[in-house]
């Protein structure tokens, strides 16, 4: 089965809020992910197969030259295939042809492999303060 990555893809509410309950392990919620993309977002990735959407990576700016990775997800039943290397891949492209100098990603301690070994990100000093 072929996987297809698509920049802005179009996709449904209700399939990204499943997607994400899935990959993150909590209830479906009803989030207006359209409206909140619209909103923060220079763009998103969608992956696709057979017309199901199983992967999902956003990519919030700050207008200039940072871009962030949020919600990286891959379903469940389609993880260890690259999936998630390959959305951040294609957020980092379309990241670059925007102009942006920095690609910034955070996450668990137990994503490090992922996000350093798999996506290339290399290790900052950063801060952060919990609201």
């Amino acid at each position: 089965m072929t996987i297809t990555y698509e920049w802005r893809g179009d996709f449904d509410n209700a399939a990204l809020n499943a997607l994400h309950a899935d990959g993150f392990g909590h209830p479906v919620a009803e989030t207006d992910w359209q409206a909140r993309l619209r909103r923060h977002s220079l763009g998103w990735v969608c992956a696709w197969e057979d017309g199901s959407l199983i992967g999902f990576v956003n990519v919030v700016w700050d207008g200039g030259a940072h871009a962030f990775v949020l919600d990286t997800v891959v379903a469940r039943h389609c993880r260890a295939r690259g999936v998630g290397a390959a959305l951040v891949a294609t957020a980092a492209q379309q990241a670059r042809a925007a102009e942006c100098e920095w690609l910034h990603v955070d996450f668990e301690d137990h994503l490090r492999a992922f996000y350093f070994d798999a996506c290339g990100f290399k290790e900052t000093t950063a801060g952060l303060i919990a609201l």
